[in-house]
C-alpha cells in the first residue's frame, strides 16, 4: 500500500464515496496478487509431499524466502513515504501532521508485532 499523505491528512469524519470504501481493518502490507502467487506455490507444496517431500519442502522453503522478501520490501517503502511526510517539513510544521506521522508509525510497528 502506498501512504497517501492528503487522504491521511483528511478528517476521520468525513465520508468516503462507495468507490473510496474499503474492507475493515487496516490495507494488506503485500497486495493481493503477491498474496496469491506465494500463497498457490505453498499450496503447491503441500499437495506434493507425498510424492516428492524433500521437493515439497524446498518449495515451501521458496516460497517463505519470496513472502519475506517481499514484506522486507513493502516495508521500507513504507517507512519511505511515511518519513518524505515529515522529515523536510517546516520546523513549524503543525502538530497534528506530525501526530498523524506518530499514529503511522504507532499502527504499522503494531501490524508487525501481530504478524
Amino acid at each position: 500500500m502506498m501512504y497517501d499523505q492528503t487522504r491521511a491528512q483528511q478528517p476521520a469524519s468525513q465520508t468516503r464515496g462507495s468507490a473510496e470504501r474499503r474492507r475493515p481493518g487496516p490495507e494488506p502490507l503485500l497486495p493481493a496478487d503477491e498474496q496469491d502467487k506465494v500463497l498457490q506455490r505453498l499450496q503447491h507444496a503441500l499437495n506434493t509431499f507425498a510424492d516428492t517431500p524433500l521437493k515439497a519442502l524446498e518449495e515451501a522453503e521458496s516460497a517463505y524466502d519470496e513472502a519475506t522478501a517481499q514484506l522486507v520490501n513493502a516495508l521500507a517503502e513504507h517507512r519511505t513515504l511515511l518519513r518524505a511526510g515529515w522529515q523536510d517539513q517546516n520546523p513549524e510544521t503543525q502538530s497534528d501532521e506530525l501526530r498523524l506521522a506518530l499514529r503511522q508509525y504507532r499502527e504499522i510497528t503494531q501490524r508487525m508485532l501481530r504478524l
